[in-house]
């Protein structure tokens, strides 16, 4: 039973739209109001709007007349125009906001498209996020009304021509409701630096000050923050000094390669809570508390359609093709690797986000994020996912007694064939073959295919250990510390390149 239950009136929860058991009726809803919003915009009269609301089925004539997007294409046919002021493009009004992201992978930033209708509709889902407490077990009630320590982006955005930019959580926090401002550490005056050591520093010298219940964050800077508070003030674990610290919201990355490490700093368990929080939206929240995934936000302001992560779709390098199979939220099944397309509130249509997810749970819309469409493995047909790694990761961790905070793998020529190069950050004493061996037999009992491609194609594993730091100051030289970004879990490219270089001016510098 849950420690204390709350009795939603039918008036808020029809406001928050809360959620109700015909998903299908839900999305279609979301989809009639996006399309109302937009239809007179040159987006929704290039792609003839009315005539889809007019029709008897509005969610397949939308498929039929809109085709989909990825960044480069949404951005060079109709993005572009609203960076240039230009109002009334894919959404009504001008677009004064941008989030920046870089994902793992590109250089150059994205500008995503922020409204006000997009943060009213992930502000409402966080409200509904939070609701979702009253049904957790032994909850620590005094603990909710205590300080909430975020270590997200600046809130100093970067003035341009007619709008503004940075990180989607420096958005989101400048533009906090008033009544928040008392729980809301590390304070207006510290989320303003944009620089993260000086941001860390700034919090840890403060941290005595304040009595924290939750901390909201990716886990490696949470993490960081909370190693050098124990260190500065000679504590034994956080909870000397946050004695009623009892929740984690987390989000961005996989927990579990980083749940040693962090556990070691904690004297009592935490309750952990799971965000899928995008710069394109408020995607899904882990609503109970021993649930296997995240739910779907399928009421609010994202439509939601999920293409099939296979050879039909994708190439080799996670490119979509021209004409992909696409489903409904009521067509997906249980336990398929889906890539994810959104339509919101702020000009994002059929835009593929650039993760795949599986249902765990279908009819709960329930999901866990397995990887990224060019973030994967598939040289010779081993079809390895990023959450075959984060599995095989976490068991070899639990196995040996070790944190692996950090990881990343390439595929590499080797003998005519291919091998697979792992590099592991590990500041625990680790006999590196007995690691490789590990990795290699977990990822054999969890991917078939991979399995196979061991005994042929696939003919050796690799793996260097290297320290937490080593990955933080590549991420810094790039130009991509802080809450937005997350070292690639597969490098390709020019990022495995520049990794490469970086490796070896490591080694001729010691």
């Amino acid at each position: 039973m849950a420690i204390f239950d709350i009795k939603i009136p039918s008036r808020l929860a029809k406001a928050l739209r809360l959620p109700e058991n015909n998903l299908r009726y839900q999305q279609g809803k979301v989809l009639k109001r996006l399309l109302k919003k937009a239809r007179f915009t040159e987006f929704g009269q290039t792609f003839r709007f009315d005539e889809i609301l007019l029709s008897k089925n509005p969610s397949k004539k939308f498929q039929e007349l809109v085709p989909v997007f990825d960044y480069n294409k949404i951005y060079k046919d109709w993005w572009h125009r609203t960076l240039e002021n230009k109002p009334d493009v894919c959404w009504p009004g001008r677009i004064k906001y941008y989030a920046l992201s870089s994902g793992t992978s590109e250089a150059a930033s994205k500008y995503i498209p922020i409204t006000n209708d997009l943060l009213r509709g992930n502000k409402m889902a966080m409200i509904k996020h939070l609701l979702t407490l009253r049904h957790y077990h032994s909850l620590p009630v005094k603990s909710i009304g205590k300080g909430w320590l975020t270590i997200g982006g600046s809130t100093q955005l970067k003035k341009e021509q007619g709008y503004y930019a940075g990180d989607l959580s420096g958005i989101t926090q400048k533009k906090a409701p008033f009544w928040f401002q008392p729980f809301y550490k590390p304070g207006k005056k510290i989320a303003r630096n944009r620089d993260w050591d000086k941001k860390i520093n700034e919090i840890v010298e403060k941290a005595p000050q304040w009595d924290i219940g939750f901390i909201v964050g990716v886990p490696a800077w949470i993490q960081l923050t909370m190693e050098k508070i124990i260190e500065r003030y000679q504590l034994h674990t956080i909870h000397d000094m946050w004695p009623n610290l009892a929740f984690f919201v987390h989000g961005g990355v996989a927990f579990e390669p980083y749940r040693k490490g962090f556990e070691k700093l904690l004297a009592k368990p935490l309750i952990y809570i799971e965000t899928y929080l995008a710069s394109e939206g408020f995607i899904a929240y882990q609503d109970s508390q021993y649930s296997k995934g995240m739910r779907l936000v399928t009421s609010q302001h994202i439509f939601l359609e999920f293409i099939p992560f296979n050879e039909k779709n994708f190439d080799t390098d996670g490119n979509v093709s021209e004409k992909p199979e696409v489903l409904m939220l009521h067509e997906v099944e249980e336990d398929k690797n889906y890539a994810l397309l959104l339509s919101t509130s702020a000009g994002t249509w059929r835009y593929l986000i650039g993760d795949t997810v599986k249902f765990v749970n279908k009819e709960r819309a329930e999901i866990i994020i397995t990887g990224r469409t060019k973030h994967f493995l598939s040289l010779v047909g081993e079809h390895l996912s990023v959450d075959n790694m984060n599995q095989a990761i976490r068991q070899v961790s639990q196995e040996m007694n070790i944190s692996i905070p950090e990881f990343t793998v390439a595929g590499v020529p080797f003998d005519s064939f291919f091998a697979h190069h792992w590099y592991v950050a590990c500041d625990d004493g680790v006999d590196k073959e007995v690691l490789r061996r590990k990795i290699d037999e977990k990822l054999m009992q969890l991917n078939d295919d991979y399995a196979i491609e061991r005994t042929s194609a696939l003919k050796e594993v690799f793996v260097d250990v290297l320290t937490e730091a080593d990955f933080m100051e590549f991420m810094r030289q790039k130009g991509k510390i802080g809450g937005q970004h997350k070292f690639p879990r597969v490098l390709k490219g020019q990022m495995l390149d520049d990794w490469q270089r970086f490796l070896k001016s490591k080694m001729e510098s010691n």
